[in-house]
């Protein structure tokens, strides 16, 4: 699940206000009612992929404390901390919620999930209410995957600012929505007459209502693989269930500096 984005610290001199009132709650709320999944062993691949690890980070307490270089830096701006072991609250990233988020600038650019030389990536943790992005850089150091440091930066600066400040309008104003919508959308999803075929078709704007999916607004993950990838004027926005088989793919072009959604996948 490679995604579009990245680090981007440069140039940020001024303190990022953060949603601390979700912030808290993803890191903190399961610490209180214990781990059962700290004592079972640890696959051995699981530094192979960045996405095999960072499930097993996300679950295992004791599997991410071992995984974070400590004292971890952490900046803002031009404000540098560190954290200490001691002070280190289990962050759950997006398990809690059953489903994560994703950007990527085209389907080959997803491959890159399975590519086992990638030594760097990122979870970016978007919070549209402040203009903030929390991100996790995890480093492959000596084989083995560890979080170095966490950064905040505005929207504004990330590579994919463009596209997150439309999706935030997009999710959140119908009447824009509907202005955003291609002349025709194509739809891929499965065929409700059979449970093991997929169909295809057309969606037009005044029908778009009855395909309209949720979409979260305040706040979405993104993990980037790598590093930022320059913007190329496309990105699919994939949402993607944890363990339960759904997932979304929306793509959007942008079209004289606007944001077209133009392909749904179900």
């Amino acid at each position: 699940m490679m995604a579009c984005g990245g680090r981007k610290t440069g140039g940020t001199t001024e303190k990022i206000p953060v949603d601390t009132a979700v912030a808290s709650a993803d890191s903190t709320a399961t610490d209180s009612i214990g781990d059962p999944l700290s004592n079972l062993p640890v696959p051995k691949a699981i530094d192979e992929l960045f996405d095999d690890f960072i499930f097993n980070f996300a679950a295992n307490k004791k599997l991410q404390r071992e995984r974070i270089l400590f004292p971890l830096k952490k900046i803002n701006g031009n404000m540098v901390e560190t954290i200490e072991a001691a002070q280190w609250k289990t962050e759950r990233y997006f398990m809690r919620q059953q489903y994560y988020t994703l950007l990527f600038d085209s389907e080959r650019h997803m491959e890159v999930v399975k590519d086992t030389s990638v030594n760097h990536a990122v979870v970016e943790m978007i919070y549209f209410n402040t203009g903030a992005i929390i991100q996790h850089v995890f480093d492959r150091l000596r084989g083995v995957w560890m979080l170095t440091s966490i950064e905040t930066i505005p929207i504004k600066s990330s590579p994919n600012a463009s596209f997150l400040e439309f999706y935030h309008h997009f999710v959140t104003d119908t009447e824009f929505q509907t202005e955003s919508l291609g002349e025709s959308i194509h739809f891929e999803g499965p065929d409700p007459d059979d449970d093991f075929a997929r169909m295809e078709g057309e969606i037009s704007p005044d029908t778009w209502e009855a395909f309209a999916p949720e979409l979260p607004d305040k706040m979405i993950y993104n993990i980037v693989y790598g590093h930022a990838r320059k913007d190329v004027g496309k990105m699919l926005f994939v949402l993607r269930g944890i363990a339960n088989g759904m997932e979304l793919e929306m793509t959007f072009v942008r079209k004289e500096d606007h944001w077209k959604l133009i392909k749904l996948t179900t």
